[in-house]
Protein backbone atom coordinates (compact mmCIF):
# COMPACT_ATOMS: atom_id res chain seq x y z
CA UNK A 1 0.00 0.00 0.00
CA UNK A 2 2.79 2.27 0.67
CA UNK A 3 4.82 1.18 -2.26
CA UNK A 4 1.47 2.22 -4.53
CA UNK A 5 1.06 5.04 -2.96
CA UNK A 6 2.60 7.71 -5.47
CA UNK A 7 2.31 10.64 -2.73
CA UNK A 8 2.51 7.97 0.09
CA UNK A 9 -0.21 6.82 2.61
CA UNK A 10 -1.27 8.35 6.14
CA UNK A 11 -1.07 5.67 9.08
CA UNK A 12 -4.54 6.62 10.08
CA UNK A 13 -5.59 5.86 6.41
CA UNK A 14 -3.82 2.43 7.05
CA UNK A 15 -5.14 1.73 9.73
CA UNK A 16 -9.27 2.28 8.76
CA UNK A 17 -7.74 -0.18 5.89
CA UNK A 18 -6.24 -3.33 7.58
CA UNK A 19 -8.82 -2.84 10.45
CA UNK A 20 -5.62 -2.37 13.29
CA UNK A 21 -4.72 -0.07 16.10
CA UNK A 22 -2.90 3.56 14.52
CA UNK A 23 0.04 3.24 16.81
CA UNK A 24 0.92 -0.54 15.78
CA UNK A 25 0.50 0.77 12.08
CA UNK A 26 2.60 3.83 12.64
CA UNK A 27 5.06 1.70 13.91
CA UNK A 28 4.80 -0.92 11.03
CA UNK A 29 5.42 1.93 8.58
CA UNK A 30 8.43 3.76 10.01
CA UNK A 31 10.24 -0.06 10.54
CA UNK A 32 9.27 -0.32 7.05
CA UNK A 33 10.79 2.76 5.65
CA UNK A 34 13.64 2.10 7.43
CA UNK A 35 14.33 -0.74 5.48
CA UNK A 36 13.63 1.47 2.51
CA UNK A 37 16.60 3.56 4.10
CA UNK A 38 19.12 0.93 3.47
CA UNK A 39 18.50 0.46 -0.80
CA UNK A 40 19.52 4.06 -1.38
CA UNK A 41 21.98 4.33 -3.98
CA UNK A 42 25.53 4.99 -3.22
CA UNK A 43 27.01 7.92 -5.65
CA UNK A 44 24.79 9.52 -8.01
CA UNK A 45 26.52 10.59 -11.52
CA UNK A 46 26.28 12.42 -14.83
CA UNK A 47 24.02 15.07 -15.04
CA UNK A 48 22.54 16.09 -11.82
CA UNK A 49 19.84 19.21 -10.36
CA UNK A 50 20.88 20.04 -6.19
CA UNK A 51 18.26 22.30 -4.72
CA UNK A 52 16.70 23.50 -1.77
CA UNK A 53 12.97 23.30 -0.42
CA UNK A 54 11.21 23.86 2.95
CA UNK A 55 8.13 21.76 4.62
CA UNK A 56 5.96 21.75 7.46
CA UNK A 57 4.50 24.49 9.25
CA UNK A 58 1.11 26.07 8.07
CA UNK A 59 0.23 26.83 4.67
CA UNK A 60 1.67 30.00 3.03
CA UNK A 61 -1.03 32.78 3.10
CA UNK A 62 0.68 36.14 3.09
CA UNK A 63 4.09 37.34 2.40
CA UNK A 64 4.83 39.98 4.52
CA UNK A 65 7.34 40.72 7.23
CA UNK A 66 4.25 40.88 9.65
CA UNK A 67 2.92 37.39 8.66
CA UNK A 68 2.65 35.15 11.74
CA UNK A 69 1.26 32.10 10.27
CA UNK A 70 4.96 30.59 9.64
CA UNK A 71 4.49 31.58 5.82
CA UNK A 72 7.55 33.28 4.47
CA UNK A 73 9.78 31.98 1.43
CA UNK A 74 12.25 30.53 0.89
CA UNK A 75 15.18 30.90 3.47
CA UNK A 76 13.32 33.04 5.76
CA UNK A 77 10.99 30.71 6.80
CA UNK A 78 10.87 28.97 9.83
CA UNK A 79 9.94 25.36 8.00
CA UNK A 80 12.28 22.82 8.03
CA UNK A 81 15.56 22.85 5.00
CA UNK A 82 15.69 19.68 2.90
CA UNK A 83 18.24 19.48 0.12
CA UNK A 84 18.00 17.12 -2.80
CA UNK A 85 20.26 15.81 -5.22
CA UNK A 86 18.78 14.29 -8.53
CA UNK A 87 20.06 12.67 -11.64
CA UNK A 88 18.19 13.01 -15.08
CA UNK A 89 16.33 9.95 -15.66
CA UNK A 90 17.88 8.75 -12.70
CA UNK A 91 17.36 8.50 -8.91
CA UNK A 92 17.19 11.07 -6.07
CA UNK A 93 19.06 11.79 -2.70
CA UNK A 94 17.26 13.75 -0.01
CA UNK A 95 18.84 15.10 3.29
CA UNK A 96 16.87 16.76 6.24
CA UNK A 97 19.10 19.76 7.01
CA UNK A 98 19.04 20.34 10.17
CA UNK A 99 21.20 23.64 10.62
CA UNK A 100 18.42 26.55 9.37
CA UNK A 101 21.58 28.77 7.28
CA UNK A 102 22.82 26.38 4.83
CA UNK A 103 26.36 27.16 3.81
CA UNK A 104 28.51 26.30 0.86
CA UNK A 105 30.86 24.15 2.89
CA UNK A 106 27.43 22.17 4.26
CA UNK A 107 26.45 21.98 0.61
CA UNK A 108 29.48 20.71 -0.48
CA UNK A 109 29.84 17.82 1.99
CA UNK A 110 26.86 16.90 0.88
CA UNK A 111 27.98 16.30 -2.57
CA UNK A 112 31.27 15.26 -1.80
CA UNK A 113 30.06 12.15 -0.04
CA UNK A 114 26.83 11.25 -2.52
CA UNK A 115 28.03 12.24 -5.64
CA UNK A 116 30.59 10.48 -8.08
CA UNK A 117 32.29 13.84 -9.09
CA UNK A 118 34.35 12.84 -11.52
CA UNK A 119 32.01 11.50 -13.65
CA UNK A 120 29.17 14.34 -12.82
CA UNK A 121 27.78 17.50 -13.89
CA UNK A 122 25.72 19.92 -11.19
CA UNK A 123 23.26 22.16 -11.79
CA UNK A 124 21.75 24.64 -9.10
CA UNK A 125 19.93 27.70 -9.30
CA UNK A 126 21.80 30.91 -7.91
CA UNK A 127 22.12 30.61 -4.33
CA UNK A 128 25.44 31.80 -3.05
CA UNK A 129 25.35 28.82 -0.94
CA UNK A 130 26.47 26.67 -4.59
CA UNK A 131 29.42 29.44 -5.81
CA UNK A 132 31.97 26.92 -5.03
CA UNK A 133 30.79 24.07 -6.50
CA UNK A 134 33.00 24.64 -9.57
CA UNK A 135 36.08 23.41 -7.18
CA UNK A 136 35.14 19.85 -6.84
CA UNK A 137 33.20 18.98 -9.87
CA UNK A 138 31.77 20.93 -13.36
CA UNK A 139 28.78 23.36 -12.09
CA UNK A 140 26.40 25.22 -14.18
CA UNK A 141 23.74 28.28 -12.35
CA UNK A 142 20.88 28.89 -13.79
CA UNK A 143 19.42 33.03 -13.11
CA UNK A 144 15.35 32.18 -12.32
CA UNK A 145 15.31 35.65 -12.68
CA UNK A 146 15.74 35.71 -16.44
CA UNK A 147 15.25 31.96 -17.26
CA UNK A 148 14.23 28.38 -15.82
CA UNK A 149 16.44 27.03 -19.31
CA UNK A 150 19.00 27.74 -21.27
CA UNK A 151 20.96 25.08 -23.70
CA UNK A 152 19.97 22.27 -21.12
CA UNK A 153 21.11 24.02 -17.91
CA UNK A 154 17.81 24.30 -15.78
CA UNK A 155 16.35 22.40 -12.23
CA UNK A 156 13.29 21.47 -13.30
CA UNK A 157 13.45 17.86 -12.50
CA UNK A 158 14.35 18.03 -9.19
CA UNK A 159 11.73 20.78 -9.04
CA UNK A 160 9.26 18.52 -10.19
CA UNK A 161 9.81 15.92 -7.51
CA UNK A 162 9.40 18.76 -5.01
CA UNK A 163 6.31 18.85 -6.18
CA UNK A 164 5.39 15.05 -5.35
CA UNK A 165 6.98 15.48 -1.94
CA UNK A 166 5.12 18.57 -1.01
CA UNK A 167 1.90 16.81 -2.36
CA UNK A 168 2.78 14.06 0.17
CA UNK A 169 3.23 16.20 3.30
CA UNK A 170 0.14 18.63 2.64
CA UNK A 171 -2.59 15.97 1.68
CA UNK A 172 -1.59 12.81 3.23
CA UNK A 173 0.80 13.22 6.40
CA UNK A 174 -0.43 16.77 7.39
CA UNK A 175 2.07 17.20 10.03
CA UNK A 176 5.61 15.89 10.51
CA UNK A 177 7.67 15.96 13.14
CA UNK A 178 11.64 17.10 12.73
CA UNK A 179 12.71 13.57 14.41
CA UNK A 180 10.85 11.37 11.89
CA UNK A 181 11.24 13.64 8.74
CA UNK A 182 14.41 12.41 7.39
CA UNK A 183 12.60 8.80 7.58
CA UNK A 184 9.74 10.19 5.28
CA UNK A 185 12.60 11.04 3.08
CA UNK A 186 13.88 7.83 2.88
CA UNK A 187 10.29 6.75 1.47
CA UNK A 188 9.69 9.17 -1.13
CA UNK A 189 13.66 8.34 -2.50
CA UNK A 190 12.47 4.45 -2.47
CA UNK A 191 9.61 5.08 -4.69
CA UNK A 192 11.04 7.60 -6.93
CA UNK A 193 14.15 5.31 -7.26
CA UNK A 194 12.11 2.04 -8.08
CA UNK A 195 9.12 3.71 -10.26
CA UNK A 196 10.05 2.01 -13.40
CA UNK A 197 9.60 -1.50 -11.72
CA UNK A 198 6.77 -3.51 -10.97
CA UNK A 199 5.66 -3.10 -7.32
CA UNK A 200 3.96 -6.07 -5.76
CA UNK A 201 3.93 -7.50 -2.12
CA UNK A 202 6.23 -9.99 -3.32
CA UNK A 203 9.26 -8.04 -4.31
CA UNK A 204 8.87 -5.18 -1.90
CA UNK A 205 9.35 -8.13 0.35
CA UNK A 206 12.34 -9.83 -0.91
CA UNK A 207 14.17 -6.25 -2.28
CA UNK A 208 13.41 -4.56 1.25
CA UNK A 209 13.62 -7.37 4.04
CA UNK A 210 15.57 -10.60 2.18
CA UNK A 211 18.51 -9.08 0.41
CA UNK A 212 18.93 -6.31 3.21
Amino acid sequence: MMANAKKSLSSSQASRDLNLRLATVWKMMHKIRKAMANDEIKLLAKILEMDETYVGGKPRKYNDVDNKNNSLRGRGTSKECVVGIIERNGNVKLFHAKNKSIKSSDLMKIVKENVDINNSILFTDEYRGYYKMNKILPHEQVNHKKYFSYNGIHTNTIESFWAILKRGFIGQFHWVSKKWLQSYLYEFCFKYNNRKEKITFKNIIIKLFIKN
